[in-house]
C-alpha cells in the first residue's frame, strides 16, 4: 500500500536528486573542458560542499516547517481534547502564523457555536419536560371535577323521580366543580399571559383592606363553616387591583386547604400576611413551592397545575414586591409581602 512522504522526506528526497544529477552534470562537464585533472576534482569537491551546506540549509528550514505543520494539525487532530488554545506560539514564517491564528479562530467559533447549540438543546428540554408537566398536571386538576360532574349528571339522567332536595344539592355539586374548571382555566391563562410577556399592570388607586373584605366573603361562600378573620386597618396602595385580588385569593385559599382551624389575614403597615395553623410545609419544600409546576412529594401545595404560587411570585414581582413564606411543618405557615408606596 502507498504510504505518502512526510514534508521533509519529500524535501529532501527532490533536492538530494536534483542536487545529485546537476553535480554528475557539472563534473562531467569539468572533466571533459579542464585539462588540468587536480584543478577539475578541487572544482567538483567545492561543488559537492556547496551543494551540501545547500542541502542541509534547506534541510533545516524544511524540519521547521515540518513541526509547524504538526502543530497546526494538531488542533485539527484533537478538536474535542484541546482545552486551551496556545496564542504565543512562535512560528517560522508569516503565512503559517497567520494560518494558525485564523485555524483558532475558526475553532474557537465553532466550539462557542457547539455552546449556544447544547444551551439551547437544554432549554429546549427544559420546555418540553414543562409541557410535559403542564399538560399531566392539567389532565391531573381536571380529572376530578369533570368525573364529579358527570357522575351527578348521569345520576340525574337516569333517576327521574330523585327526590327535589337530593336534586338541588347535585346541581350545586355540578355548579361548584363547574366554577372550579373555570378558575384552572382562568389561571392557565393568566399563567400563559406572563409567560408570552402579553401582561400588563392596570394601576388604580385601591384600599387593600376593602378588597380583602370582598375576597372573604366570596371565599366564605365557597368554603361554608370556615373562619377568615380580618385585622389591620386601612392600606391604600397604587397596584392592578384585579391581580392584587388574585394574589389574596389564591394565599387565603391555599391556607384554607390546608389548615383546618381559623385564617387569619392581616395587614399592618404595608405588609400583608396570611397566617394558617395547618400542616405547614417542610424546609426543603419551602424554596421550591413558587417554582412553575412544582408539587411537592408529600403535599400538592399549589394543588392547581403547580401554577398558583408562581403566579403570585410574578404578580409581586411585577409590583416590585416578593412573597415571604415562615413556616414550620405540623404547626402552620405564613405567606406575606409588602406593597411598597
Amino acid at each position: 500500500m502507498y504510504k505518502r512522504p512526510h514534508f521533509t522526506e519529500y524535501i529532501m528526497a527532490r533536492l538530494v536528486t536534483l542536487s545529485v544529477a546537476t553535480s554528475l552534470f557539472f563534473s562531467l562537464i569539468l572533466l571533459v573542458f579542464v585539462s588540468n585533472g587536480t584543478v577539475a576534482l578541487e572544482i567538483i569537491a567545492f561543488l559537492i560542499i556547496g551543494f551540501s551546506v545547500f542541502i542541509y540549509a534547506i534541510y533545516r528550514g524544511a524540519v521547521r516547517m515540518q513541526k509547524e505543520l504538526v502543530v497546526i494539525n494538531k488542533y485539527l487532530e484533537n478538536l474535542d481534547k484541546v482545552e486551551k488554545f496556545d496564542d504565543e506560539i512562535e512560528l517560522f514564517t508569516q503565512e503559517f502564523e497567520d494560518i494558525n491564528q485564523n485555524l483558532i479562530k475558526v475553532i474557537k467559533s465553532a466550539r462557542k457555536r457547539d455552546q449556544i447549540k447544547q444551551r439551547y438543546n437544554a432549554k429546549l428540554k427544559l420546555k418540553n419536560k414543562q409541557r410535559g408537566d403542564m399538560i399531566s398536571a392539567i389532565a391531573h386538576e381536571f380529572r376530578n371535577p369533570i368525573a364529579s360532574i358527570m357522575g351527578y349528571s348521569q345520576t340525574l339522567e337516569e333517576d327521574k323521580e330523585i327526590p327535589s332536595q337530593l336534586r338541588d344539592k347535585f346541581l350545586g355539586k355540578i355548579y361548584n366543580n363547574s366554577i372550579k374548571i373555570e378558575a384552572l382555566l382562568s389561571r392557565l391563562v393568566l399563567w400563559n399571559k406572563f409567560e408570552s410577556g402579553e401582561a400588563t399592570l392596570h394601576k388604580s388607586i385601591f384600599d387593600m383592606f376593602v378588597l380583602a373584605q370582598e375576597v372573604k366573603l366570596v371565599l366564605e361562600e365557597q368554603y361554608k363553616n370556615r373562619v377568615i378573620h380580618i385585622e389591620g386597618d386601612s392600606l391604600k396602595v397604587e397596584a392592578d387591583r384585579t391581580l392584587m385580588e388574585i394574589v389574596l385569593k389564591n394565599l387565603i385559599e391555599n391556607a384554607l386547604k390546608y389548615s383546618k382551624d381559623e385564617v387569619i389575614l392581616r395587614i399592618a403597615g404595608r405588609s400583608v400576611s396570611v397566617i394558617d395553623k395547618g400542616v405547614g410545609i417542610n424546609s426543603y419544600d419551602v424554596e421550591k413551592v413558587t417554582k412553575k409546576f412544582y408539587r411537592s412529594g408529600t403535599h400538592n401545595w399549589d394543588n392547581s397545575m403547580g401554577l398558583g404560587l408562581s403566579i403570585i411570585k410574578t404578580i409581586l414581582s411585577m409590583h416590585h414586591s416578593k412573597l415571604q413564606i415562615d413556616s414550620e411543618e405540623g404547626k402552620g405557615s405564613v405567606f406575606s409581602f409588602i406593597i411598597e408606596e
